[in-house]
């Protein structure tokens, strides 16, 4: 798929319908792979793929009382979380480890839509995830690592449609 095209159709998606093959696994992971990371500092970034519906319902449910409405669901029902996990600064020197997520997360977002799957970067979710050291325990992650984002996906009935993206949604100088 083009490039532009996909930038026109991308969008959050919310509701799904189905599972999501290995290999389409496989393919959103090749993304994360490919993601720049900053100074080239792989080992500070992890990832968990989590399939398991008892822990995808787990960590919805922390979400929804997280965000004090239990009848809701932050994880919309997707069959795949991808969290992005990595090692903070404890002087709180972090931009670079944010963005390293973000640009993650974006690019497993992108593969998603050319295999014709939606998408949603999950913030709030992780933040409620954090709040609850059991739940963080059940990622298995390596020592001084932390969730900061992710991305859950699958297959939806909503369509993807072309459309217009103005160029003034965002202020934006050019200086020189």
């Amino acid at each position: 798929m083009e490039t532009k095209k996909i930038f026109q159709i991308r969008k959050s998606v919310r509701s799904y319908t189905g599972k999501v093959t290995d290999e389409q696994i496989q393919e959103v992971l090749f993304a994360a792979q490919a993601a720049p990371v900053g100074m080239a500092k792989y080992d500070t970034i992890h990832l968990t793929v989590i399939k398991d519906r008892a822990l995808l319902d787990e960590i919805d449910q922390a979400a929804a009382k997280f965000f004090g409405d239990p009848s809701k669901h932050p994880l919309y029902g997707a069959p795949v979380l991808i969290v992005v996990s990595t090692q903070l600064d404890a002087q709180g020197n972090n931009n670079v480890h944010y963005a390293n997520a973000a640009m993650i997360i974006h690019n497993m977002a992108l593969a998603a839509i050319d295999l014709g799957l939606g998408s949603v970067d999950i913030y709030g979710a992780v933040a409620a995830l954090n709040q609850n050291p059991a739940l963080v325990a059940k990622l298995n992650l390596p020592d001084g690592f932390v969730p900061v984002g992710a991305t859950a996906f699958g297959e939806t009935t909503e369509t993807f449609e072309e459309r217009e993206i103005p160029m003034n949604r965002i202020a934006t100088d050019v200086i020189g």
